[in-house]
């Protein structure tokens, strides 16, 4: 008799703060961010720091732009995993409406948020979220050595 397979625990740390929904709430989380990904041992001036905290910008603008409303803050969460060699961003804001993913006009000023997502994480999409609005949430490679080749999913 064998004896019972034990599972260690993937090692993930987080981070997750509410802020308001502003553009210095936005702000804010852009720096915090990026500090957090410091503090992980990713210095800024890096591929994978300067790549979340890009990622981290745009959907928190997004969240204050177009998530925002009146008297609601949006939160941010990071989870980093490092058998995967990834994070997880996670901006959740209280909005109904699912983020449009249009190409603009070459004329136009704003629109590119998302098509910047798509390019930058390696796996990203919305979903519901427990109450009113919803969360966008993206992956990004911070070792590629270990982040395993998959699908790309627009959902959850």
């Amino acid at each position: 008799m064998s004896a019972p397979r034990v599972q260690t625990p993937t090692p993930v740390d987080t981070f997750a703060q509410r802020f308001s929904a502003t553009r210095r709430g936005a702000r804010l989380a852009r720096l915090l961010a990026a500090h957090q990904l410091t503090a992980w041992g990713h210095p800024h001036a890096t591929e994978a720091h300067d790549t979340v905290v890009l990622l981290v910008a745009e959907l928190a603008a997004n969240a204050v732009l177009h998530g925002r409303v009146p008297g609601r803050d949006f939160a941010l969460s990071l989870s980093r995993d490092e058998s995967r060699g990834v994070v997880r961003i996670k901006v959740t804001d209280t909005h109904p409406a699912r983020p449009a993913r249009l190409a603009p006009g070459p004329d136009e000023d704003g629109g590119r948020g998302l098509l910047l997502v798509d390019a930058l994480a390696s796996d990203w999409g919305v979903r519901d979220r427990f109450g009113p609005g919803k969360t966008v949430w993206a992956e990004c490679v911070l070792r590629p050595e270990l982040a395993a080749p998959g699908p790309r999913s627009l959902t959850e």
